[in-house]
């Protein structure tokens, strides 16, 4: 056999594998994930919001499937999406605290993608400030904190891609995490206040800067969108959309209540019923062997996260009976650990440690990201009762919660001493310390906690940030104890 031959057979099988490379990757889908910096599940009007303009938002509800019951692991920001991109709990994969990253032996969303062929990008905020080059993608750019070119980046990057291969896009936007701009067109008379808040005309005030700053984020959401439509195949492309847990409001962020873990996540694309919603308990954590499943992959069996593909399929209605979360804190800010058990009706709270003062940036900083209405509600809690218990609860827990979500959605009014209750209350209890156990979580304390008592004098901004060495060490915790 001459040598040109065998030249010529071995460039034919070169070029065989090549077109089957283009045809594969043809064949798999774009993977798009759009993600907001701390947006309530009650802030957008797909979710029924409605005094606040989102039309992007409804458009892709309106596209596509809405999830009702979404939580996130971790109700602050680097924990949380250290959870989403590692399909891992904060205490296994290392990120508990915020401003930590996970462990770097850890596998991370873009390894599992990249092993199936799919090129993987960031921009803007995706994994936590600057911490986008750990995880391992083949782009990252306009990470900085209250960066906003990340969105111009992604647009400019799908524009210009040459690339024959599956993509998955991350994008995040740094709104509506403040510092909050000011008003755009909401008229602080007009607007609701949550029955958890004091309602003070500071606090109008400040809920239109919020709002302005959701509307922002709804803004760059169409930005992104609009790229999406014009670069990418929908018939080939699912578009994830969802939020890293609630807003920086008195009970939300660094919270374990609905309000700091449960968030929107809407999914459009190929064989999703548009305008759809489900009542699917799903996780962050979930997202990973989601998207890997929907590349065509296996997810790892030792993930806390379970793929739900088969819900965006509509081959099933439900997906889990229950979800865990977890809060340490932030530094020297609201060092106040939490855990949590939810399942589609009730809320068990364990507050670790009740004897420390719950307090937050919302109270204790005086940089960026500070919003001035926290005094007003003080003021207000001297002569008025109703105010005086929003306070008191903000600043102080017992050391267990209990809630029936389904007739007190804002958690409002705590059945752990009602009697009828003692036996679900035991077996919440009992599963929470099981799951600690499982997960090596030891209730460690991360930063100088606030005792109750104490005032809460004003912390530097960035102060114990990425100081992992501050953290206190405490024993094992023991739910209900």
């Amino acid at each position: 056999m001459s040598n040109l031959w065998l030249g010529r057979l071995a460039g034919g099988v070169l070029g065989l594998a090549a077109w089957l490379s283009i045809v594969q990757a043809a064949q798999k889908p774009n993977l798009v994930v759009f993600l907001c910096d701390d947006l309530g599940v009650g802030d957008l009007t797909p979710y029924g919001a409605r005094d606040v303009r989102t039309p992007h938002m409804q458009q892709l509800a309106d596209a596509g499937l809405l999830f009702r019951q979404a939580m996130v692991a971790s109700p602050s920001c680097a924990p949380s999406r250290a959870a989403l991109l590692t399909g891992l709990m904060p205490a296994r994969n290392g990120a508990e605290p915020n401003h930590t990253a996970p462990r770097p032996d850890i596998k991370k969303l873009p390894a599992y993608l990249q092993e199936m062929g799919y090129e993987v990008a960031a921009f803007g905020k995706v994994a936590h400030y600057n911490h986008g080059s750990r995880y391992g993608f083949d782009v990252v750019a306009g990470e900085g904190f209250a960066r906003h070119e990340g969105i111009r980046l992604a647009v400019e990057f799908l524009e210009r891609r040459q690339s024959t291969k599956p993509l998955c896009l991350m994008v995040g936007t740094h709104w509506p995490h403040v510092p909050w701009p000011e008003n755009e067109g909401y008229d602080p008379q007009a607007i609701e206040v949550p029955p958890t808040h004091v309602d003070t005309p500071a606090t109008r005030q400040w809920r239109t800067r919020y709002y302005t700053a959701v509307t922002k984020a709804d803004e760059h959401l169409g930005q992104v969108l609009a790229a999406v439509r014009r670069k990418l195949d929908p018939e080939r492309t699912y578009l994830f959309f969802s939020s890293d847990h609630g807003a920086q409001w008195p009970f939300g962020k660094w919270n374990l209540y609905d309000a700091g873990i449960r968030v929107p996540l809407i999914v459009v694309g190929p064989g999703i019923q548009p305008g759809s919603q489900t009542d699917a308990l799903v996780s962050w954590v979930d997202l990973l062997p989601t998207l890997v499943e929907l590349a065509g992959g296996t997810p790892p069996e030792d993930l806390d996260g379970r793929s739900f593909a088969a819900v965006l399929r509509g081959e099933r209605a439900t997906h889990r009976e229950e979800v865990f979360a977890t809060h340490s804190g932030d530094g020297n800010f609201n060092v106040y650990p939490i855990r949590a058990l939810r399942d589609g009706r009730w809320k068990y709270i364990l507050n670790l440690h009740p004897e420390y003062q719950h307090a937050t940036h919302i109270n204790r900083t005086a940089g960026p990201d500070r919003a001035d209405y926290f005094p007003s509600w003080e003021d207000a809690a001297r002569t008025d009762a109703v105010a005086a218990a929003i306070v008191a609860r903000y600043k102080q827990r017992p050391r267990e919660e209990l809630y029936d979500l389904a007739s007190d959605p804002h958690e409002q009014h705590n059945l752990a001493d009602r009697p009828e209750h003692a036996e679900r209350l035991a077996r919440m209890r009992a599963k929470v310390a099981s799951w600690m156990r499982a997960q090596g979580d030891t209730g460690r304390v991360y930063g100088e906690p606030l005792l109750l008592g104490q005032p809460a004098t004003i912390i530097p901004q960035g102060a114990g940030k990425d100081k992992k060495n501050s953290s206190k060490k405490s024993p094992p915790a023991k739910a209900g104890s």
